[in-house]
Formats: structure tokens, C-alpha cells, sequence
């Protein structure tokens, strides 16, 4: 009886125990896995993958003190490599096991350990494929049997037979143009634009596709389109066409492996068919013409049977550029608009408001008689006068042409273009046209969101709305300048100033660690950075101060926001080259020569009789911009731990600073520009000596107030203007500034109906008459770069650059401006973290969230209170 008791005991106690443990793991767990920035990816190239994951507790103060990771190449198989280590790294931990096989899938898990005594499960099971060898590929390049002089998109197909069961079906493709492809009449993928843009004469990036489920025993198709893209079609000013090339050609390799284990390899090569198909014209900045009567019907299908039409394809030989795997996120569609209006302008025409300025394209929905052509133009603007307006497009037609085959009806979309429009003008339409006829869609590149940011002012909240769009507008595999006109271009210095607002905003690792290669591929050999990225325009275009300055700017951006050292890593000898190429153009340590854009779309009044346009002394501010590179050059010399670089640059940086005293600032502190811009860049990079600072700072103040409450700075200074004032105590300056609303202001565009943000100030002037014709974008995010300081001053959530990816945050929330409460959350690679304020009836009311694995200073406004926290939620009050 006692030996049955006690097995009864020990049984309770183990229950006991095994249920402790189990509610304990409950308190813990993982997800969010991911593998260099992306989810799954399919072309990893880096033979080191990190790997990043994200920690969810129930418990405050949670901290990793240990991971373990296992990898195999088989779901649910033993472990290839297995690794527990005492770490509280949870970010882009790199891979150290054995060398891993190109093109193959690697699964992998994840388990921690925290400092509660607590284990999390492990995770689910995430996975990542490696990327193709230069010797992996056994597809040969193929293009059209002559040469490639017609506008319209060639078609390219491959029938087969497979005749085994089918245990898996890899597709890696990427073409020279752009392309779409079909596998037994199923599109392939969700991706547009493909193989997106890069520095095509140094690299073509390729993609991945899983298609095991398109694929069947018997006979099967593969079919593709090719379209002009960024590669042959028109690109850049002055009607430029084929600048890489005039030869769109494609390279295909479907690898099947089947139940038994052999595998059959599919590749482009001289047993592929062409054809013209119904795409008569494809062009990035003029649109797209499709005629449905030269459709074939069942072309992608395997059952089609090809005419003579179909002609033998041409082998391209091999270019020297190198393929790659996908660094960034692809181009996906996102949003659906549905026609806010349709109505008759002044002119008659038929106009359909999608109520906001996005960029994408239209589907349409027709049907009519044979022959029927069908033109949807888009615009971003009406005028004054209510009609379509067009001019600020420049020579860009953004036109499609849809023309009808006289049967059922059909849905209409570009293949290989896209617009920036809010309005699209409908000429040709057979019948009423109805509102569901159409729907707008959103394009850009597929990233997650990762900030909000809400206040009790309506007009901040839609400036907030408007720097989003701008951005997803502009973000369409390269940070353009904007979307609509011929241009269209990566320009550099808008780039740079809008990071870091860019990256409250959405996850911009990947888009900017796959663009940076680009800048770093087209950066000349003496080291100077070209004004656009990728770079299409002319040899002497480059080395604009605070353009060329992106070498240095961005690295370090990403690095703080994401914690990403690897950026610093591969950038590293581009940052350098930039900083020497400076130097070596420099007299007497001054950089006073060469073209500089200097503070772009500066404050000038039309009739300036009494010198109020903001106009600063191009040379001063590229001096202040080549001491911020070389500063960048020496933060990212200590993280490398580049120590020579860290003494011979800092030495540097102290004669570059004194040279910008001796020629720019009088004895008692005076600049010889006195603008606005000349006093935030002096202060902003601390160009002046500490003891003159302040003085500088109010200055800047009486500017501000002699402008009455007015911004004057154009693309260099509007960035900082705001964060100046701020860090020198002109926090009422800085929310005067942002709550204005008349010209020029960031509100003004706002109560003039903007949905995005515009390239001037006064796009739309108060009369209703537009700026100048030939610049005048209203989808152009450079001065949304206020949404930094409105995340970090009015939501108060900060990076802390020494603790890089938000491992440890500052919370300090600085309200102003009348506001009466504001939130912000940001989705770190460590977890959400929410700031959220209010003041009612003389009590301020904070509530903040810090996410697993990090910590938080809490410095709560116009109180002496500090307060170092760990992870959890945390609610603050007291009178105010």
C-alpha cells in the first residue's frame, strides 16, 4: 500500500512538474522567423544566411540568455547543423556550419531560453533556398530569330512531356526587358516588373518560383512575354531608348525532381518557339497597347498546337553582368480602389476620380465591336478650370490603349508599365460606363508596414497618410524621384533624405540593402556616386553634394534602424571611395568646386526685390555634407572595429570642420549664408565650436520668425530644420513650423487636397494655378522626411544608435503645437513598440510598449523622471 502511494506521489509531482514547466513555456514562444530580412526566401546568395526571429512574453523584463537553432535539408530530418548557444542575439545571427549546396532548400527552427527560467516550444518550421552557382546554370540566353527592331512583346514557348510522378519543380528566371510567365495557362507568381531594376551591365537579378503544383504527368507548356522594360524601352531624358540593350532575350531553367529521385532539367535553349502576340508596344513612361484580336487562344496551355507564325528562337551569347538572387522585396500589387466618381469636365471629356494619387494601373472591364480602341489616359491633377491636366507629365504619354476583338467580355491591364494618376480620362468606351468598370490598383514593392502614427490633428494625421503614399508610390523597386513624368529615376538625394522617415514607415531593409549594391556598382572608379541609381544618365552627372552623399547616409541609416552590420559590411569600401574621392577634389581640406544641386527647391519668392529667397552658398553646404560622410565613415569604422580608419578619418573630419569656420563663419558666429539651411547643416553636423552653437540655434529662431513661422529650405535642409531646433531647446519653434498652413509649409499641400507629398511647396498655388510645367511632380516624398522627427518628437520613439535595430529604444515624447494626444507604434526586428500619449484636464497620460528582448529609457516630458525599463507595458500619470 505505502509503495502505491509513493507511485502516486511521484506521479502527481511529475504531473505537477510536467504542468509547471508547461505553463511556464506558455509565457514564451517565437515567430516572425526570417532569413536575411525576407520570409522564406528562395535565392539566399550570402553562404553565411543570418537568421532573425522575434521573442513574444507574457512577462516583463524578458531577456533571451540563449537560442538554439537546428537546420536541416529535409522537412522534419536530422539536423545538419545544430548550434545553442549563451547569447541574447536574436537579429540576423549568421550561419557557421558546413558549406551549404547551391539551389537547395535548408529548413530550420528556433527555441530560447529567457531569464525567467522559462523555454519556449520550438518554432515553427521556417525554410530558405540557396541560390544558383555561375556553373548551376545550364539555360541558355534566347531572343527573337532576327533582330529585335519591333515594338510589339515577343512571345517565347517550350511544350514537353513529363512522364514520371513529380516530387517538386523549381523554375529560376529572369530575362533582359521585363517578363511574365505561364506554366500550363497558370500565371507564374505575384510578381511584377520582374526581374526588377538593377545596374544591368553589373548584375540581373533572377527569380525563384515553386511550382511542383502547375506542373502534371503528360504534356505541359511553359509560355512567356517579354517587354521593353527599364532595359530597351525608354529610359532617362531626351527620348533615351536601349541604353543596356537592344536585344530583349530570356533565360528559363525548370529543374523537376520527381517521387524516384532523378531529376529532369528544363532550360531555354534552340528547341524554343517565338511569336508576336497582342502587346503592340510596352513602354515604362508612355504605356501599353494591346490588341485582343491578335490574342491566340490557349497559347500558355500545354494542348496548343503552334502555327507557322511560331518561329525558332536565337541564342544570345552571355553578357559579362553576374545573376542574382533576390536581396529585396518584389513588386507586388497591393491596394484596390473603386471609382470615387465619374463625371464630364469643362471640356467635355469623360474623367473617372479614384480619390487618391497612387501609382499602379487601371483594370477595365469592356466589351464592343471588333476594332473598338479604348484609350485610358491618367493625370494627378485637374486645373484650375476642373479639366484633365497633363503638362507636368512632360513628354511621358502614361497612356493605355485597349483595343477590342468583338466577343465576350474581357479585363484589360498593363503588362509592363505602370502610371502615377488619382485621374484617368476615358476616351473610345463602348457604351455606359459604369463605376465597376473599373478598379485602380496600387503597385509597388511587397513591404510590411511597420509604423502608425495618429494625433488628435487631422490635417497631421492626413500629412501622415500623404508621406505614406508618396512612399508607396516611389518605392517601386527603386526609390524614385517620382512616378508619373518622363524621369522616374533613383535620384540619390531624395533617397537619403527620406530613409529614415522611409523606415518608420514600411520595412525597408531588403529594398534598401538591394539598392545600395546598385549604388555601389555604378560608383565610378575615382570614387565619385552619380546623381541617379541605377545610373542612365551622363558621364559627368555626379558627385552632387548631398546626392553622392547616399554612399555614406543609407548604410548607416539601415544599420540603426535595423541593426544590420552586414550593410556596413558590404558598403564599407564605397563609403571610403566617396570620402578619399572628396578629399582628393578638395584645396586646403575646402570642397569649393564642382556642380552641386545645393538646397534643391529652396524658398524663392516669384519677384524677389528684397533678397528673401533662401539662397545658400552651394560650397558651404558641401562642405558640411563632406564633414557628415567622413563623420558616417568613422561611426562605421568603429563598429568594424577599423581602427587606423577611425584615427586617420577623425583627424580628418577635425580639419574639415576647422576649414568651415576659417571660410563660412564670421568671429562672433555669423554664417556668410543666412538661411535657414546654412544654420540647420552647420548645426546639424556640428560644424561650428560648442560655444557658438546656441547662438547659432537662435539665429536660426529669427529667421523662422522673420519668415513668420515659415520653412525657406529646400531638399538639403527641410530633413534637419525641424530636429535642430528641437535639440536646442526650440521645441515651440519646431511645432510652430509643422502646424503651419499657409505657403510654404508641409500643411499647405494638405488643405490644397493633396494626397501625396509634392515636389515644390506650392505645386498648386493658392489662385489654382501651377508651378513651373517642366518640374512640377505631385507624388515626390523628399520633404516627407518630417515623419522622422514626427515619429521620434511627437509619438517620442528614437533609435539609439549604439544599441542599432531598436535593441534598446528611447522614449521621449515632446508634445506641442496644441495637440491634445498622439500615438505611434513601430514594428522593430525585435517586436512592436508603442508610445501613446494624451493630456486632458492638466493630467498627461503615457502608455508604452517594449517588446521582448530589449529595453527602453522613458524620459517623460517636462519632468525630471527617467525611468530605465525593460520589455512589457508601462502606464504613466501625473499633472502636467
Amino acid at each position: 500500500m505505502s509503495k502505491q502511494i509513493n507511485k502516486l506521489a511521484a506521479l502527481i509531482l511529475f504531473m505537477l512538474f510536467t504542468f509547471t514547466t508547461n505553463t511556464f513555456s506558455q509565457h514564451l514562444s517565437v515567430n516572425d522567423l526570417s532569413v536575411e530580412h525576407l520570409t522564406n526566401p528562395l535565392s539566399v546568395d550570402n553562404p553565411r544566411p543570418r537568421f532573425s526571429w522575434k521573442i513574444i512574453s507574457s512577462l516583463k523584463d524578458t531577456r533571451q540568455i540563449n537560442y538554439q537553432i537546428r537546420l536541416s535539408n529535409t522537412f522534419g530530418g536530422k539536423s545538419l547543423w545544430s548550434v545553442s548557444r549563451a547569447d541574447d542575439q536574436s537579429v540576423l545571427v549568421p550561419y557557421d556550419g558546413p558549406e551549404l549546396s547551391s539551389k537547395t532548400r535548408y529548413y530550420w527552427q528556433v527555441r530560447v531560453k529567457d531569464n525567467h527560467g522559462n523555454t519556449s516550444p520550438w518554432s515553427p518550421v521556417q525554410y530558405f533556398q540557396t541560390g544558383l552557382k555561375p556553373a548551376d546554370w545550364t539555360a541558355k540566353w534566347i531572343t527573337i530569330g532576327g533582330m529585335d527592331s519591333a515594338l510589339a512583346s515577343p512571345l517565347f514557348r517550350k511544350a514537353f512531356d513529363l512522364e514520371k510522378k513529380i516530387q517538386s519543380a523549381m523554375i529560376f528566371v529572369t530575362a533582359k526587358g521585363l517578363y511574365e510567365a505561364h506554366i500550363n495557362g497558370k500565371r507564374v507568381g505575384n510578381q511584377y516588373l520582374t526581374p526588377g531594376w538593377t545596374s544591368y551591365r553589373d548584375h540581373i537579378q533572377y527569380q525563384v518560383y515553386d511550382v511542383t503544383g502547375s506542373l502534371k504527368k503528360g504534356p505541359n507548356a511553359i509560355s512567356v512575354f517579354l517587354g521593353d522594360g527599364w532595359y530597351k524601352g525608354r529610359i532617362g531624358f531626351e527620348y533615351q531608348q536601349k541604353f543596356y540593350g537592344d536585344t530583349r532575350a530570356l533565360l528559363l531553367q525548370l529543374e523537376i525532381k520527381y517521387t524516384d529521385g532523378t531529376i529532369e532539367t528544363i532550360n531555354t535553349d534552340e528547341s524554343w518557339k517565338s511569336c508576336s502576340g497582342p502587346i503592340l508596344a510596352s513602354n515604362i513612361y508612355d504605356g501599353e497597347t494591346y490588341d485582343a484580336r491578335l490574342e491566340m487562344p490557349g497559347w500558355t496551355d500545354a494542348g496548343y498546337r503552334e502555327n507557322t507564325s511560331w518561329k525558332s528562337v536565337r541564342i544570345l551569347e552571355r553578357g559579362r553582368e553576374k545573376l542574382v538572387g533576390m536581396s529585396g522585396p518584389p513588386v507586388t500589387k497591393h491596394e484596390e480602389f473603386k471609382v470615387v466618381k465619374i463625371f464630364k469636365t469643362p471640356k467635355g471629356e469623360t474623367v473617372v476620380d479614384f480619390g487618391q494619387n497612387l501609382v499602379g494601373w487601371v483594370m477595365l472591364r469592356a466589351k464592343g465591336p471588333s476594332g473598338t480602341k479604348i484609350t485610358l489616359s491618367h493625370a494627378e491633377v485637374l486645373d484650375k478650370a476642373g479639366n484633365f491636366y497633363t503638362d507636368n507629365l512632360r513628354t511621358a504619354k502614361q497612356q493605355n490603349n485597349y483595343i477590342l476583338k468583338g466577343t465576350d467580355e474581357q479585363i484589360f491591364e498593363p503588362h509592363f508599365t505602370f502610371q502615377g494618376f488619382r485621374y484617368v480620362k476615358i476616351e473610345g468606351y463602348p457604351g455606359e460606363l459604369r463605376p465597376d468598370d473599373l478598379t485602380a490598383v496600387a503597385l509597388y514593392s511587397n513591404m510590411n508596414t511597420t509604423g502608425k502614427f495618429t494625433t488628435s490633428n487631422v490635417l497631421l494625421n492626413k500629412l501622415q497618410h500623404n508621406i505614406e503614399w508618396g512612399q508607396k508610390g516611389n518605392f517601386v523597386d527603386v526609390p524614385t524621384d517620382c512616378p508619373q513624368r518622363d524621369e522616374r529615376l533613383g535620384w540619390t538625394g531624395d533617397a537619403q533624405a527620406f530613409a529614415k522617415t522611409a523606415a518608420y514607415n514600411m520595412d525597408v531593409s531588403g529594398f534598401f540593402t538591394k539598392w545600395m549594391k546598385d549604388v555601389k556598382a555604378d560608383q565610378l572608379p575615382n570614387g565619385s556616386i552619380p546623381f541617379v541609381v541605377p545610373n542612365v544618365l551622363s558621364a559627368g552627372d555626379n558627385g552632387s553634394a548631398g546626392w553622392a552623399d547616399v554612399a555614406t547616409i543609407i548604410p548607416w541609416d539601415m544599420y540603426v534602424s535595423y541593426g544590420d552590420k552586414g550593410i556596413l559590411e558590404a558598403q564599407y569600401e564605397s563609403m571610403k571611395k566617396w570620402v578619399d574621392y572628396v578629399s582628393s577634389v578638395t584645396k586646403n581640406d575646402l570642397w569649393n568646386s564642382g556642380f552641386h544641386f545645393g538646397d534643391w527647391l529652396f524658398y524663392r519668392p516669384d519677384d524677389d526685390n528684397d533678397g528673401r529667397a533662401a539662397v545658400t552658398d552651394k560650397y558651404m553646404i558641401a562642405q558640411t555634407f563632406y564633414a557628415h560622410s567622413t563623420q558616417l565613415l568613422i561611426n562605421a569604422a568603429k563598429v568594424l572595429e577599423k581602427n587606423d580608419d577611425v584615427a586617420k578619418y577623425s583627424s580628418l573630419l577635425e580639419h574639415i570642420k576647422a576649414a568651415y569656420v576659417n571660410e563660412y563663419m564670421t568671429p562672433n558666429g555669423k554664417l556668410v549664408s543666412s538661411t535657414q539651411t546654412a544654420y540647420v547643416l552647420a548645426l546639424q553636423f556640428d560644424m561650428l565650436p560648442e560655444n557658438l552653437r546656441q547662438q547659432a540655434a537662435e539665429r536660426l529662431v529669427k529667421n523662422v520668425r522673420d519668415y513668420g513661422n515659415h520653412l525657406t529650405t529646400g531638399f538639403l535642409g527641410t530633413p534637419y530644420l525641424c530636429h535642430v531646433l528641437s535639440r536646442f531647446g526650440h521645441e515651440d519653434a519646431a511645432y510652430d513650423l509643422l502646424m503651419q498652413e499657409n505657403y510654404p509649409s508641409w500643411l499647405y499641400p494638405v488643405k490644397m487636397g493633396a494626397t501625396t507629398i509634392w515636389e515644390r511647396w506650392d505645386g498648386i498655388k493658392p489662385d489654382g494655378s501651377f508651378q513651373t510645367i517642366s518640374m512640377n511632380s505631385f507624388n515626390h516624398y523628399a520633404y516627407g522626411a518630417i515623419g522622422d522627427w514626427m515619429y521620434r518628437n511627437i509619438a517620442g520613439i528614437n533609435p539609439v544608435p549604439d544599441q542599432p535595430g531598436y535593441k534598446s529604444v528611447l522614449i521621449s515624447p515632446r508634445p506641442g503645437g496644441g495637440l491634445t494626444s498622439a500615438s505611434g507604434e513601430l514594428e522593430t526586428v525585435y517586436g512592436r513598440i508603442k508610445s501613446s500619449w494624451t493630456i486632458a484636464d492638466g493630467i498627461f497620460k503615457l502608455d508604452v510598449t517594449i517588446p521582448a528582448n530589449t529595453s527602453a529609457t522613458i524620459v517623460l516630458p517636462k519632468s525630471n523622471k527617467k525611468d530605465m525599463v525593460g520589455s512589457g507595458t508601462y502606464h504613466f500619470e501625473y499633472k502636467y
